[in-house]
């Protein structure tokens, strides 16, 4: 790949450019945990059902995991100053149509526009700081910054989706996108400098289109099968379409020059293990958080401001350990450091499926903060083995690849989970019933995982180069992969 054509800037230009893309960060952050604390009030005011909440999700999370990777190339070839602040003005407009959306469906439309401006802003985002910053330390240092102040987003998501929603309604929680926005395209244009690596490889537009094609055609199986039944022409023709689109999406990596999946990697077991886990911690954490709110609100009967602040200690949980499990994984091995953050995870989960419209708030947080302190210890240990399995220079696809399948994961939980919540329901449980079936699933698939990968995660010796990079305080958003696909150009 050919030198990434950067610049140094002043001090104070480079805090300008620092403060902007830590902002864009942010507010694809914001985005992920402020949803789930409106859900309820979507629910009700949408006259949906739990099909179209799956939808509201997963719509936004599909196109970001298929996306990333091509939007990290695209702002390589192309201009990452353009390619952020497209995503910036693309984001915006679609918070806005999200928010006068009138049904689930313009909703949901809305929701894929913002998971392509996501998908472009957030690794162009990255992908500029890398080029302000070519000093190795002083990069450190700035994607640091970078990860600790987006994260936060992570922990006021719940909060702010709370207190909008109570005092405003759902609509509130995409509109605070919109200053945020304007902010950063009036200080992009005038502050940002281009970059852009014209050798940069060729985005692979046939393996894009045949993993949106096929994955969203599984998403749809999984969501919409209890709505319409499980062995209906539909549902049974969108996984045969599914099986095929992805068939096909192999075989046309293994013949792409360029493959935005490269089936070589997984010749290496500490690759595909990691991977595999990683799409457990998307699946268990997406989809378990993606109840949370409901469960305070429909079960135990709480406002949706409270319920918002009730679900915080997974987040606040994330946000302090994940910045330490990089370094412990650097001196104990990604085995021991996985295997301990995947059991802490799975019995938080089954834990959480114990608990009752009765339990007092005292006996539910603590599990809630053991899940995150589990998801917290994961999520940068196996991005950091799928970087060394494979060679130094192929640390940043090797990174990439590791957050589209936990992406990918997540968009799973979300569907799976949701289907099994309604398939109780229609059997004549309970919605409560259904959420306790749907944690303990997630938390026997996450034990599972964990014995998994203590049995076959190799042991290795875990260079700071392959995971004191990996330092995002958060699960769902990119800045693991996307850290170090900059940190390779």
């Amino acid at each position: 790949m050919a030198a990434s054509h950067g610049f140094v800037g002043s001090r104070s230009h480079r805090t300008v450019l620092l403060t902007v893309t830590c902002l864009g960060q942010f507010m694809v952050l914001l985005d992920n945990t402020i949803v789930g604390a409106a859900l309820p009030d979507m629910q009700h005011r949408l006259h949906t059902q739990l099909t179209g909440l799956q939808w509201i999700v997963d719509a936004y999370v599909l196109l970001v995991a298929m996306l990333l990777t091509s939007g990290g190339i695209f702002a390589d070839r192309f201009g990452r100053k353009r390619v952020y602040l497209s995503g910036v003005v693309v984001f915006t407009v679609a918070s806005v149509l999200c928010s006068l959306a009138p049904s689930v469906g313009w909703l949901v439309a809305g929701r894929v526009l913002q998971g392509i401006g996501a998908a472009a802003l957030s690794p162009a985002s990255l992908a500029l700081l890398a080029a302000a910053y070519p000093v190795p330390q002083e990069r450190v240092r700035a994607i640091g910054l970078w990860a600790g102040f987006s994260g936060i987003g992570l922990a006021a998501g719940p909060v702010a989706g709370g207190v909008l929603t109570d005092a405003f309604g759902w609509p509130a929680i995409f509109l605070v996108n919109l200053p945020i926005g304007v902010v950063l395209l009036l200080v992009g244009l005038r502050s940002l400098e281009e970059t852009r690596n014209p050798g940069a490889p060729a985005i692979d537009i046939p393996g894009t289109v045949l993993s949106v094609l096929g994955v969203g055609a599984l998403t749809y199986g999984l969501i919409e099968g209890g709505a319409r039944g499980w062995t209906s022409p539909m549902i049974l023709g969108s996984f045969t379409a599914a099986i095929i689109l992805l068939a096909a999406f192999v075989a046309v990596e293994a013949r792409h020059s360029a493959p935005m999946l490269p089936l070589r990697l997984f010749r290496q077991r500490l690759f595909p293990v990691s991977n595999t886990a990683m799409v457990v911690v998307g699946f268990a954490l997406m989809g378990s958080s993606f109840f949370f709110s409901q469960f305070f609100v429909y079960v135990q009967g709480n406002s949706i401001l409270r319920a918002g602040l009730q679900t915080l200690p997974v987040s606040l949980a994330m946000v302090a350990v994940s910045p330490f499990a990089g370094h412990l994984a650097a001196r104990y091995g990604f085995r021991i450091v996985v295997t301990t953050g995947l059991a802490l995870a799975g019995l938080g989960l089954l834990a959480l499926g114990m608990v009752h419209a009765d339990t007092g708030y005292g006996n539910v947080w603590w599990r809630l903060g053991v899940i995150g302190t589990g998801f917290a210890l994961t999520l940068s240990p196996l991005t950091g083995a799928a970087i060394q399995a494979v060679s130094p220079q192929e640390g940043g696809l090797a990174s990439g690849v590791s957050s589209t399948t936990r992406q990918i994961g997540a968009v799973l939980g979300v569907a799976v989970l949701g289907a099994i919540v309604r398939t109780r329901q229609s059997g004549g449980a309970s919605f409560e019933t259904g959420l306790n079936s749907a944690f303990v699933a997630a938390g026997a698939i996450t034990l599972a995982t964990a014995v998994f990968t203590g049995l076959w995660l190799a042991r290795s010796e875990p260079a700071e180069r392959s995971v004191a990079p990996q330092r995002s305080p958060h699960p769902d958003a990119v800045t693991t992969s996307d850290e170090a696909s900059a940190k390779s150009r």
